[in-house]
């Protein structure tokens, strides 16, 4: 028979459970580590990087990307030097961004100017065709998990096949490293090459092991890219995204300025395999603004 105090505790079980279920979201994970890809602030911080990382750590980022800029080497630091200066500021150093292989510049192309008020030296900027032992070792020394080809020439076949070796080669090495190598892509990967698309051939042509993408979903959504279809179709490959927004006009903004259906893909990201997220603006006219926008957007959105 049921007495009075076994009906009260069971009853209380069951007003707690109901009020578990009525409040499920309370008790969801934690929001995800939200990161900046730092070419975002390409135009300021070799000006003062430890105050430029301060700021970003300020928003409520938690992850970096980094990227070549107007100094040598990381920032002008060596590896160690720079992840011990993001663990300083408690940021966690995941990726870092290098060139497959220099493009040629059309003549009279103005280059970006220095801190010391010159253009640019673009000997600086290493690529994986001429220095890719030096980067992965490089990356293996500031203990990164992921390097990332943030572009490689896709205009010919002879490129595209030459960019796949490229690759693959790294991908090797990186392998060794105990390092994963992404791709991360524009919008001229899904334009077609004598019947072929660049994209379609790096992710058949490789192996995913060797292999994996840095998906930037302004570019993919300006290319009319299916992305969770394409998620679908390949499980898995997609640790990384780039979170940043497109208008019609190709005019790239913050989190929800433009016309990219963050819901969905996000909603179909473990598919994809998605661990990681970099916020990222090319050259805004004022980036913590941005950066500030994108996060709240993508808090209010849940992720």
């Amino acid at each position: 028979m049921i007495n009075r105090r076994s009906f009260l505790k069971n009853s209380g079980m069951m007003s707690l459970s109901a009020l578990f279920l009525a409040n499920a979201d309370l008790f969801a994970a934690e929001p995800h580590a939200l990161g900046v890809q730092l070419f975002t602030v390409f135009d300021t911080i070799d000006k003062d990087v430890e105050g430029t990382l301060r700021k970003i750590a300020a928003i409520g980022y938690k992850e970096i990307e980094s990227a070549f800029s107007k100094q040598p080497g990381y920032y002008g630091m060596t590896p160690k030097q720079f992840s011990a200066l993001c663990k300083k500021l408690g940021l966690s150093w995941k990726s870092h961004h290098v060139l497959g292989a220099p493009f040629k510049l059309p003549p009279g192309t103005k280059l970006p100017v220095g801190a010391d008020g010159k253009p640019m030296n673009l000997s600086i900027v290493k690529n994986l065709k001429d220095n890719m032992q030096e980067l992965v070792d490089q990356a293996a020394e500031g203990g990164i998990p992921y390097l990332v080809c943030a572009n490689t020439p896709t205009a010919t076949i002879e490129e595209i096949k030459s960019s796949i070796e490229v690759l693959t080669k790294t991908g090797e090495a990186c392998k060794k490293a105990k390092i994963q190598l992404c791709y991360h892509n524009h919008d001229m990967e899904f334009k077609e090459v004598d019947g072929k698309t660049p994209y379609s051939m790096l992710l058949s042509e490789i192996s995913p092991e060797l292999l994996k993408f840095e998906l930037d979903l302004a570019w993919a959504t300006k290319a009319r890219v299916d992305i969770p279809k394409m998620f679908a179709d390949h499980p898995g490959r997609f640790p990384l995204l780039h979170v940043k927004d497109i208008k019609g006009d190709s005019t790239l903004g913050p989190v929800g300025s433009g016309v990219v259906d963050f819901k969905t893909v996000f909603a179909h990201a473990a598919t994809g395999g998605v661990k990681h997220y970099f916020v990222e603006h090319d050259m805004p006219k004022d980036a913590y603004a941005s950066l500030t926008q994108s996060y709240k957007a993508l808090r209010a959105m849940g992720l």
